[in-house]
Order: structure tokens, then sequence, then C-alpha cells
């Protein structure tokens, strides 16, 4: 092998000096090929721009952004609730915390009463009440003790009832605190199910509006403008608004001040203001700046608020959108709304019309 090894060493460095003698005895010019000289290297090529995407195309990549926001907004609602929901079990589970400690307390102190009656019956040599009343030599003293007997005994048989139903109470208590511990639990899961769910339906959105040139973005906005406004000629072609005339109450006109005060403010989910707002934030804290508690999320609106047909709707009313009621916006007249639409977005004004109407609700009577 060493031979081998001796001879491919030995061809090699014949053929390097072959290869050097060639280069000493051609021209400087021939040094290097011409670019065009297929024995050449290929020159350094520019990169190209990436091929403009056509309306078309964007209007997929628009569709595909929508549908996100949407299930992001779906998310959000039910994000909101379980908050909703977690809140109230806490302020419940604060009470009952109370309402235990309070018990506790009460129980010590018949437990006590229990013991110290226990105490002087034994300190009586353990003689019954009524025996000792029997041994008595005056009879005044016998008919006044078993009046007092008699109340003894009703006052020892209430303090037996009463520490019985303060047991009681205390174990309802124990048994409810824990079920809404669990519950609270539960929903601590399903707010957190919901937030990792927003948090990918946004980025995956932003994802895919991020690989758009900055003049693909503007044409987008544009189309979704375009796709708003087809829908709004659509409603108001319809003849619908011809039968709104009603006007908005001293309520809803505070409700729509406040509202409209919050235009130009980012759209972010959970936030109930007063720098940003998502889109049942918005409503809920309008409605309360006009004195009118209602529900936190679009879904609860729906839910439990009076219905109302879009034929008596009137300014302040609740225009809620999609059929999983999603999305809301306040009515401000002449077929407007105002509302946070989604990330990326500041509250604005839009067409009443412009998305998928579910109904209408009051939160004023």
């Amino acid at each position: 092998m060493q031979g081998v090894t001796g001879k491919r060493c030995s061809a090699a460095a014949t053929v390097a000096l072959i290869c050097a003698a060639a280069v000493v005895v051609t021209s400087p010019g021939a040094a290097h090929a011409s670019p065009s000289s297929p024995a050449g290297s290929k020159a350094p090529t520019r990169p190209t721009a990436p091929t403009p995407r056509s309306d078309e195309s964007l209007e997929q990549v628009r569709k595909e952004i929508e549908k996100l926001y949407h299930e992001a907004g779906a998310a959000t609602d039910a994000y909101n609730a379980a908050e909703e929901k977690a809140d109230k079990q806490s302020e419940q589970i604060v009470k009952l915390s109370k309402d235990i400690a309070d018990g506790r307390a009460k129980l010590k102190k018949l437990k006590a009463r229990a013991g110290a009656a226990a105490r002087s019956q034994y300190r009586g040599g353990g003689m019954p009440d009524e025996a000792q009343l029997m041994l008595s030599d005056d009879p005044g003293e016998f008919l006044d003790g078993a009046g007092r007997v008699r109340q003894g005994h009703k006052a020892a048989k209430n303090m037996l009832t009463e520490l019985s139903r303060t047991q009681e109470d205390l174990r309802i208590y124990a048994e409810d605190a824990t079920a809404r511990w669990k519950k609270l639990e539960a929903n601590r899961k399903a707010k957190a199910a919901s937030k990792r769910k927003i948090k990918k339906k946004i980025a995956d959105a932003e994802k895919l509006e991020s690989r758009l040139e900055k003049k693909e973005r503007e044409r987008l906005r544009k189309l979704e403008e375009a796709a708003a406004r087809r829908k709004q000629t659509a409603w108001v072609d319809s003849g619908v608004l011809k039968d709104i005339g009603a006007k908005a109450t001293p309520q809803g006109k505070k409700a729509i001040e406040f509202a409209t005060a919050q235009i130009g403010k980012p759209y972010v989910w959970g936030a109930e203001g007063p720098g940003s707002y998502d889109c049942s934030g918005l409503t809920s804290k309008a409605w309360a700046a006009a004195g009118e508690g209602i529900p936190r999320t679009s879904q609860e609106q729906w839910k439990r608020l009076p219905r109302v047909g879009i034929e008596n709707m009137r300014p302040g009313d609740l225009i809620i959108y999609h059929a999983d009621a999603s999305h809301v916006g306040l009515y401000v007249g002449d077929g407007t709304i105002v509302h946070a639409p989604r990330p990326g977005r500041d509250v604005t004004t839009a067409g009443a019309g412009s998305m998928r109407i579910l109904g209408v609700v009051r939160p004023d009577k």
C-alpha cells in the first residue's frame, strides 16, 4: 500500500508542475475568463424584486386574515367570559371565607357557653336542677326556681339547636367554597386556553400580513374597505334605514358621547380602557358611563339584554355581529356604528351593515 501511495503522490506532483508551467506561459489577459466565457465563473446576479400579488391573491389573503381575526375575536369573548366568571367566583369565595370565619367564632362562643353550663352542673354535685328544687324548704323559692329551670331548659335547648345549626352552616359553607374553588380553577384553565388561542390566531394573522410589501399592505387595507363598502351598500339598498327613525334616549346619548370620544385608540384584546379597548370592552364601558351596567362580553350582551328589531333600532343600541355573537358595535345613527374592529386597527366608525348582523339589543329600557 505504501508503494501505491508513493506512485500516486509522484503522479500528482507531476500534474501540478505541468499545470504551473501552463500558467506561466499563459498571457496575463487570459488569466481570467471573460464573463461570456463558458469556462469562467458566473457573474453575481442582482436579487430580483418579488412579484407583486394580484388583487385576486390579495383578496385571498384578506379573507384568511379576516378569518383569523374573527377566530381571535371569538376566543377573546371566551377569555372575557371566563375572566368575568372568575372575578365573581373570587368575590363569592371571599364572602364564604368571611362567613366561615364568623361561623367558627360563633361556634367557639357556643362551645364555651356549653362548657360553662357543664362546669356549673359539676359544681352542683351533678344533681339535676329539678332534684335540687324538690329538696328546697321554701315553696316560694321552689316556684321561682321552677320558672328558672324551665327558662334554663329552654335556653339550653336553644343553645344546642344553635350549636347544631352553626355546625351545619359551616359544613355547607366549606362544601360551597370547595365547589367554587374547583369552578374557579376550571375558569382559570379556560382563560389560559383562550389566551393561548388568541395569541396564536393574532400571531398567525400578523405573520401573514408581515409577508406583504408596504404597497401590498396599503392595497390590502383598500380591499378591506371596499369589501365593507359593498356589504354596507347592499344593506342600505335593502331599504332597512327607511324604517329607522327613533331618537336616542338621554342615556343613549351619553353612551354615544363616551364611545365616539375613544375613536383613534387601539384595539387590544381583553382591554376595557382607558387607553385601549376590545369590542365589548368599548360598549360595556360606554354604557357604564351612561349609568347602566351591562354584561362584559358581546355573547352575554346578546344573551341577557332585551332584543329589538332592526326597524325599531335607535342610537345607543348595540348591534351584535356574526353567528357566534363574537363582535359588537354601538349604533350612533344614520346607518353608522362606532366599534373597536380588531388587532392592528383603532376604534373607529363603520357602516352598521358592513358585517353580518346577528341582531340588536337595548341596554336601556
